[in-house]
């Protein structure tokens, strides 16, 4: 199952990758740290989790101990030691040794231990480093555990779907987040404004933009209807799914023209030309924060799971979001999918598969797993985790959200391929200079392309 000669390809894995990702992680623990199993046993009961007390799965009954290693922070390993005491009073004769660290430190030494075929039985894992480990074999095929073990009922087709790679389910989802629009409901009160509707064409909500822009000038009020979306990877991608074609094929291959990516960036110049978003020299000013952070824009197309950093970063003076839909490139189609938050695996070197699968789906699935992260990890991906959970207001109205857009949301896309990050970071720098005028659409797309030449043939 392991092979060492695969795992040293995995000692090469890009550090950018983790870099650009080290927001995901949700803290900044820089030593690993193992969790007090003891005081673990002490916290929880049937009463406060509603665990079912019913066992399930393939526990031989023997005593064994598993390696559990996750990204996180003492908060989250709080909630881990939780979980664990919970899983032990079904399971008393496994025993979960529990170790974290932060985003970028929990994948070097990942690195490490793939090269010297020593990875932990179970993996919390993110899916930018899926590819790049299954394909070395380094992870587990989970393809005998599902629908018995893994009980698969919980889990939507769709969901399953995005732990697949080469026709192998490695991985199961956490949580999943989609694409979505957030607005800001106090600015748009301010300039007179009625909310963007969600859905519509890319000119609607151009025009919407434009909208929201020239009032707030009328009023004297610094405030845009948006950014230019031409800078972010993800609206090019539902675009493309649009039509049926994801960024990029099963095999790696890239699945848009340069003719397809000019068309899409010159949207971009008609819409800053136009002066409905705001400049990249006014984003420039206010980074790290963004302008819909920084309450200079009224919308912001982005990932679901973002709208706790905008409360956060807006201020005490905002409570609430509006959550709506991205505009539609083909009426009726599925441009929109779900994307893990974050996903279990199992290493190929475990000595003890069966048991690591008995964990992996308590983690996803019990309902003492919901009660107790709540959305820590992101929405619950398994229906019986998200019914135990206890969703505050804004948890909630990512959940409507999702709900809303269910007949928008096709299959996961291919998993990542190995590089995506740094492909996705090449074409926000690109829309960057687009913004700023200092590069053509010509010139952006072939510099793009030949970036993407090097990464797919690295």
């Amino acid at each position: 199952m392991f092979s060492r000669k695969k795992a040293l390809g995995v000692i090469a894995l890009a550090s950018s990758a983790a870099l650009a990702l080290a927001g995901c992680g949700g803290g900044d623990t820089t030593t690993e740290e193992p969790v007090d199993q003891e005081t673990a046993a002490t916290q929880g009961t049937d009463e406060t989790t509603g665990t079912d007390e019913t066992t399930q799965g393939t526990d031989s009954g023997e005593a064994v101990e598993l390696d559990f290693a996750f990204w996180g922070n003492d908060v989250r390993a709080d909630l881990y030691n939780q979980v664990i005491a919970e899983f032990n009073k079904e399971h008393p004769n496994i025993t979960v040794n529990v170790s974290f660290l932060g985003f970028p430190e929990f994948w070097e030494k990942r690195q490490t231990e793939a090269a010297g075929g020593g990875l932990p039985d179970v993996m919390q894992f993110d899916y930018s480093y899926l590819r790049q480990y299954a394909e070395n074999g380094l992870l587990l095929d989970l393809e005998p555990y599902l629908g018995s073990t893994i009980d698969t009922e919980p889990l939507s087709d769709q969901i399953l779907s995005i732990g697949v790679v080469g026709g192998t389910t490695v991985a199961i989802p956490t949580s999943t987040n989609a694409w979505g629009m957030y607005l800001n409901p106090k600015l748009l009160e301010q300039v007179g404004v009625e909310p963007y509707e969600g859905g519509g064409s890319w000119e609607d909500y151009d025009a919407w933009m434009k909208e929201v822009t020239d009032a707030a000038s009328a009023a004297g009020v610094e405030v845009f209807g948006g950014t230019d979306y031409t800078g972010r990877i993800q609206n090019f991608e539902i675009m493309q799914r649009a039509n049926g074609k994801d960024l990029f094929s099963d095999d790696g291959q890239p699945n848009f023209t340069e003719d397809d990516l000019k068309a899409f960036w010159e949207m971009g110049a008609e819409l800053r030309e136009s002066g409905a978003v705001i400049s990249q020299q006014r984003l420039e000013e206010v980074y790290p924060l963004s302008g819909f952070d920084s309450a200079l824009t009224a919308s912001e197309l982005t990932w679901d799971n973002f709208g706790a950093g905008y409360l956060g970063n807006l201020g005490e003076d905002y409570t609430e979001l509006g959550l709506v839909a991205p505009p539609e490139t083909v009426p009726g189609s599925q441009d929109l999918y779900l994307k893990p938050s974050m996903l279990h695996v199992i290493a190929a070197n475990t000595e003890h598969p069966d048991e690591a699968a008995v964990l992996v789906d308590f983690l996803i699935n019990s309902p003492a797993s919901g009660q107790i992260f709540g959305t820590n990890r992101g929405l619950p991906a398994s229906t019986t985790a998200l019914e135990a959970a206890e969703l505050d207001p804004l948890s909630e109205q990512i959940r409507a959200h999702e709900e809303a857009i269910s007949e928008r949301l096709g299959d996961a896309p291919p998993v990542p391929i190995v590089g995506y990050g740094t492909l996705e970071e090449k074409f926000r720098l690109l829309g960057t200079e687009l913004n700023f005028g200092t590069l053509s659409v010509d010139d952006a797309v072939s510099q793009f392309f030949t970036e993407m030449d090097v990464v797919l043939n690295q």
